[in-house]
């Protein structure tokens, strides 16, 4: 029995990658023993009524007029995170960022005796400048008993920031194989935009941000076409780059070939996958701000697509460069050209680089083996801390 206290701020049905993570690990490692505290969000009481372990939902707003604004915010997370502690004895705490979470659960585990586990993914470690919140996040870190990092490149973030390598373990996210899969119904889906059979389809779906590469792909996509090639381009996702983004495709007279379709559901995600000829995300640093690992390249190549990815950040744990995908320069609107050219044109057999995305899945990225990583861990800390 794996009796754990989780601590989340981000839990379905917030989107993106640190809630699925950790919704999907910790259903897999045990029952109601695991306590998961997050956020009280729109949609919560149907999420909790299907997920086998037991949430606990807090007010987890900021309030603006006190300083820190987020006082109120750690004090709720505290408290409750402590009554748990001291009413179960957990043999973990675990918390799924350096900060509010990491911080919080070294002060409860300090208080209970108890090891605490925090997970970095990457561009926290690089954005928050060297401030108060950057020194906060850096003393939960090195005062853990164990870091997992989620890739390569953020476990060398966390040694460069004097985190001990004997406790950093990579445990790399993963995907849901039996939603993101290949073979899927798309009828439908190409039809809705007026996409011919002859046209190449080129999907991106995430946050609207600049670090993601859409403005790039915007350029790229509108140069090829110009040259004569047939393709569309889709981004799905919303963010702070829309109107933005709006104004690339038509300052490049993109209007027909670049499509903007906003967010889309989590059935349909998968649809657009198999959609696709090609999955393209070709992130790069935007003033530190770095992609920590990318799961979205995972889910487009557990549907059996080839993926380009930019070469910043942690993207290579994601993407083999000339095996599952093609990493390139981000900043370089024709190096983002070329490799979409080499995906497109089969110099590049993409349909093999697909297959081999495919099976890299299966053996590594699967939530099951991700889940039985995360019991190793769990379970070698407590044969730690018991001698």
């Amino acid at each position: 029995m794996n009796r754990l206290l989780v601590l989340t701020e981000l839990f379905l049905p917030t989107k993106g990658g640190t809630a699925v993570w950790a919704a999907e690990v910790y259903k897999r490692l045990g029952g109601k023993e695991i306590h998961i505290v997050t956020a009280d969000v729109p949609g919560a009481a149907e999420v909790d009524a299907a997920h086998p372990n037991t949430i606990h939902r807090l007010n987890l707003k900021r309030i603006p007029w006190l300083r820190p604004e987020s006082l109120a915010m750690y004090a709720r997370f505290f408290f409750k995170s402590l009554a748990l502690a001291l009413t179960y004895r957990f043999d973990a705490i675990h918390a799924f960022r350096a900060l509010p979470e990491g911080l919080v659960a070294w002060a409860v585990a300090r208080l209970t005796f108890r090891p605490v586990v925090i997970y970095a993914h990457g561009e926290e470690l690089t954005t928050w400048g060297r401030g108060g919140k950057f020194k906060a996040m850096r003393f939960a870190l090195r005062h853990a008993d164990r870091v997992v990092a989620n890739s390569e490149h953020t476990r060398d973030t966390l040694l460069e920031m004097g985190v001990d390598p004997a406790r950093v373990t990579i445990i790399y996210p993963g995907v849901d194989v039996s939603v993101f899969r290949p073979g899927l119904d798309t009828t439908g889906l190409r039809e809705s935009l007026g996409i011919r059979p002859d046209e190449k389809l080129v999907f991106s779906v995430g946050r609207l941000s600049r670090r993601k590469g859409f403005d790039q792909m915007i350029r790229a996509v509108a140069q090829l076409h110009a040259e004569g090639i047939p393709l569309r381009y889709v981004i799905a996702g919303i963010g702070e780059d829309a109107d933005y983004l709006d104004g690339l495709i038509a300052e490049h007279n993109a209007q027909g070939i670049v499509h903007r379709i906003g967010a889309v559901s989590e059935a349909d995600l998968p649809r657009w996958m198999n959609a696709c000829d090609v999955f393209a995300m070709p992130n790069r640093n935007i003033n530190g701000d770095n992609e920590g690992f990318g799961m979205v390249f995972i889910e487009a190549a557990a549907c059996g697509k080839p993926s380009l990815a930019g070469e910043a950040g942690g993207t290579g744990a994601a993407v083999i460069d000339g095996e599952t995908g093609l990493r390139v320069d981000g900043t370089s609107v024709e190096t983002v050209a070329i490799g979409l050219i080499r995906l497109l044109s089969g110099k590049d057999d993409a349909m093999k680089i697909g297959q081999s995305g495919w099976k890299r899945v299966q053996m590594e990225f699967a939530w099951e083996r991700v889940a039985k990583k995360t019991l190793a861990l769990s379970r070698k800390m407590t044969r730690s801390d018991k001698t």
